[in-house]
């Protein structure tokens, strides 16, 4: 038998702490031959695996706190439980999966990458989101995609109240019930290539739904530029 290691690299936060967990895996750059991590007793703590830029899979094996897998570049990280407010915040690349729910603000702020939540997602989800593409097995709460610059927003169930207020150019998809519609948010036409899109996303989540059953939702451009017939709006 070869000397290579048989099993892969663990980390536990119980021991060594957040900090010490997020030092070493942001030590690792391209030129890594660990690519594959496991990181045990999360205790729901904060800010973990936030910030790595080498292209490796990270398995996190229980719920966590505030501002999992923030800043993400390349990195793979799934989160085996639930996640806490933030989860994927300002995210580059890479791919960020929960198994279980999420909290709130989820993928704010995040200029790309995919980020999946199988279970539900609470309100803000995808606040000012630039490019990211989030994928929600569930439903999401209110005020979700708020201010969404671009990129796609998948909601497999339902959306709370004000969804894409002051949206801008994202592309929303529900299959559920939209309780209402934020400012400038308004219903569009499902054409061939969105429902081609949406086909994409869903199989990148590992989803099954049919792209036929759901909504476009999208920004009317009114509000672009300040118009005072239009003050009531903002």
């Amino acid at each position: 038998m070869g000397r290579g290691r048989l099993t892969m690299p663990e980390l536990d936060v119980r021991e060594i702490g957040v900090r010490g967990v997020n030092k070493a895996l942001m030590a690792l750059d391209d030129s890594t031959n660990d690519r594959n991590w496991v990181v045990r007793s999360p205790q729901g703590q904060h800010s973990i695996a936030c910030g790595l830029t080498a292209p490796i899979d990270v398995v996190i094996k229980g719920h966590v706190g505030f501002y999992c897998a923030g800043m993400n570049q390349q990195a793979n990280v799934t989160i085996e439980g639930h996640a806490g407010v933030g989860v994927g915040e300002n995210m580059m690349s890479g791919r960020v999966h929960v198994t279980g729910n999420a909290s709130e603000s989820a993928g704010a702020t995040a200029h790309g990458g995919l980020l999946v939540i199988e279970g539900d997602a609470s309100s803000r989800c995808g606040i000012s989101m630039k490019g990211v593409d989030i994928v929600v097995g569930g439903s999401v709460g209110h005020m979700s995609a708020f201010m969404a610059q671009s990129g796609h927003l998948v909601v497999c169930g339902d959306a709370g109240d004000a969804l894409g207020d002051s949206i801008y150019e994202a592309v929303l998809f529900v299959r559920g019930k939209v309780e209402s519609l934020g400012a400038d948010c308004i219903e569009k036409e499902m054409r061939p290539e969105h429902l081609a899109k949406l086909a994409e996303l869903l199989q990148a989540a590992g989803i099954e739904a049919a792209p036929s059953e759901f909504r476009r939702y999208g920004s009317a451009r009114k509000l672009y530029n300040f118009d005072i017939d239009n003050v009531g709006a903002y």
